[in-house]
């Protein structure tokens, strides 16, 4: 079930956006600095890495996490949490992030800014899949789409105790001791309560939907199967 959020009117430029560069002091690292993005103010993305290569190469990582996947010889996959759709909205982002990295080792400074004011709600979409597997209390699984420029993946619906919940993509951050549960702090999530309660009232409506229209389809399925066993029973009866 895919969910669109009424469209402003059309424009030639990308949505708005904010960027935070944070330099990252330590020369003997690949890590350069970590940019945290921001849309309309309502929506953050943090942990987007600046990497220097072997080659001395400068490029863009987004958040990544480990897959249960494995290479051929046996390596641990990671795959990007979110990331840019389009190659105009990449190269743009990327392209910004990178000049920021570039003022701040000409300034010296730790910490650049690119802010946007007065930045408008941006538009989104949702997809929702239904995901249900014994022993697990994940309800479903769910993709964001910023106004068809850039995609959140790894966002879940989750069984409380009560109710189900929304649980953005997030990361461990500490754990003290081996009896202590582990802390985890999210890596993409709404800023404002207003723009968190109309995402996720949208995300829970959409699984809703689509958890109906599974069943349905589970049922007329059944009833398919039901019809042509009954037809082949009598196909098997003689004639008299």
């Amino acid at each position: 079930m895919v969910f669109k959020a009424p469209k402003r009117a059309e424009r030639e430029e990308f949505m708005e956006y904010a960027i935070k560069l944070n330099a990252v002091n330590q020369a003997e690292k690949s890590v350069k600095a970590f940019a945290t993005l921001t849309f309309g103010e309502s929506f953050k993305i943090t942990n987007i890495a600046v990497l220097t290569n072997q080659e001395g190469k400068t490029f863009v990582s987004m958040p990544r996490y480990r897959s249960n996947e494995r290479t051929e010889q046996n390596e641990a996959v990671y795959k990007d949490i979110c990331n840019p759709i389009t190659k105009e909205f990449r190269e743009e982002l990327y392209d910004t992030i990178l000049e920021l990295y570039e003022e701040i080792n000409e300034t010296g400074r730790t910490e650049l800014v690119r802010d946007h004011k007065g930045a408008e709600e941006p538009e989104f979409s949702v997809k929702v899949t239904p995901y249900e597997r014994e022993g697990s209390n994940i309800l479903g699984l769910v993709r964001i789409y910023f106004e068809d420029s850039f995609v959140v993946g790894n966002v879940s619906i989750i069984q409380g105790k009560e109710k189900e919940f929304v649980a953005m993509p997030s990361h461990k951050v500490k754990q003290s001791g081996k009896d202590e549960k582990p802390v985890y702090q999210d890596i993409c999530f709404p800023v404002t309560k207003a723009f968190r309660e109309k995402l996720y009232e949208e995300i829970l409506n959409c699984y809703h939907q689509e958890k109906e229209l599974v069943s349905e389809r589970g049922q007329l399925a059944a009833q398919s199967q039901a019809r042509m066993e009954r037809r082949g029973i009598e196909s098997e009866v003689p004639f008299r």
